[in-house]
Order: structure tokens, then C-alpha cells, then sequence
């Protein structure tokens, strides 16, 4: 086994933030090898102590965003 962390999978809707209960965009790989889920608001709320304890962070709050309209939706 190499030092490197396992590639993680994408957030789903079933990942819930550990504090609220939202869907979870960030997941948190801690120092100490547990690991937490935060919506997109507690990341931010948190986003300072969180990065002082994390060894990895994967941040998907950019699904977030509006994507734009594609041809096949205007046409409707």
C-alpha cells in the first residue's frame, strides 16, 4: 500500500451534511483518518477550522451553480 489516499467517489443526495442534514457538496477527510460531510453554508461557516484538521477536502459545491440552458431546453 502506497502513502497515497484512495480516489473518493462523487457526492450523491443520499450524502448529508453532519450538522444540518442537507445534501452534502464537501467531503472531509480529517487528519486523524475519520471523515465529514458538510453542505455547501456549514463548509463556509467553518471553512477555517475545518482546514486546520483536514488532510483532504473535496469541494463540490461548484454542482451548485446554475448550468446553462442547452438548444434542446429553449426549444421547449
Amino acid at each position: 500500500m502506497t502513502g497515497t489516499l484512495a480516489p473518493t467517489q462523487p457526492l450523491t443526495a443520499a450524502d448529508r451534511c453532519d450538522r444540518c442534514g442537507a445534501q452534502a457538496y464537501v467531503r472531509v477527510v480529517l487528519n486523524s483518518g475519520g471523515e465529514l460531510l458538510f453542505c455547501a453554508h456549514h463548509m463556509r461557516k467553518h471553512d477555517d477550522s475545518i482546514r486546520k484538521i483536514a488532510s483532504e477536502i473535496q469541494d463540490e459545491t461548484s454542482r451548485l451553480q446554475k448550468e446553462p440552458a442547452t438548444s434542446a431546453d429553449e426549444e421547449r
